[in-house]
């Protein structure tokens, strides 16, 4: 049964979401998310395999309309369960596209984004969309909705391990970072790190036209928006950013 929700957001706007199953007409639907930093947009592994997402798995790929304009959406995989999640995170999570050609039958999903156009941002649109898939991965039967999380703050502390930023808590018990606590408030739980989780190499003309920075010193940039600092390497001409996520386990 296709997901369908309509919410009434604090503003009184009302918030439809379906799946692409269920809106085909809607797939790939751009989303001014705003300060996505241009760097991100650059990953390999993304690029060859997040838009076949849409095609391979529209029941668990979501969009958000209000008034029949697309606001957010929200893409996720489904594969066979390994023994650990992996360290790869979100670029080892499209093996999903193997298990589906070799006909493997799914059990879990795996979140790769979720994303809200900026004038709706600030109003719960992200955790109505997280809910939703959760709903919509249960309606298939699949026992657990696992997600590489990037942290919606970390890019404000680079120098801090991931490990204790994530292990950061409120006076409540809540996790510090809004993004991980609407996960655990969803009913996540947080069960680990993905070390090397999203990657983006380049040479050094791409990370300046990317970032406007210098990059001219054998040493670590932090970069606007990062998660952690980009290694640079002046005399082999090439810099790379290797981002941490953080595992979070919804049993459905």
């Amino acid at each position: 049964m296709p997901v369908a929700r309509r919410i009434e957001l604090p503003s009184g706007q009302l918030l439809d979401i379906t799946t692409v199953a269920e809106r085909p007409e809607l797939a790939g639907a751009e989303v001014d998310v705003a300060g996505w930093p241009e760097f991100m947009r650059h990953n390999r592994v993304s690029e060859a395999y997040f838009w076949q997402t849409l095609e391979t798995f529209p029941t668990t790929c979501l969009v958000a309309t209000t008034d029949g304009v697309v606001v957010g959406d929200a893409h996720a995989v489904q594969l066979t369960s390994r023994a650990e999640l992996p360290a790869g995170g979100w670029e080892q999570a499209v093996w999903a596209f193997a298990d589906a050609r070799r006909g493997l039958e799914p059990d879990v999903a795996c979140a790769l984004n979720i994303s809200v156009a900026q004038d709706l941002q600030g109003q719960g649109v992200a955790g109505h969309l997280l809910a939703a898939l959760r709903d919509a991965a249960t309606d298939l039967g699949l026992g657990q909705l696992h997600a590489p999380v990037r942290p919606s703050r970390k890019h404000l502390e680079p120098g801090t391990p991931m490990q204790e930023y994530a292990a950061r808590t409120r006076t409540d018990g809540m996790p510090f970072d809004p993004w991980l606590r609407t996960h655990v408030r969803a009913g996540g739980e947080i069960v680990g790190l993905a070390p090397t989780s999203w990657l983006v190499a380049g040479s050094l003309e791409e990370w300046r036209r990317w970032t406007g920075l210098p990059f001219d010193q054998d040493a670590p940039v932090e970069v606007p928006g990062a998660l952690v600092s980009v290694r640079c390497d002046v005399a082999a001409g090439f810099a790379v950013y290797v981002e941490p996520n953080v595992w979070v386990r919804h049993r459905l």
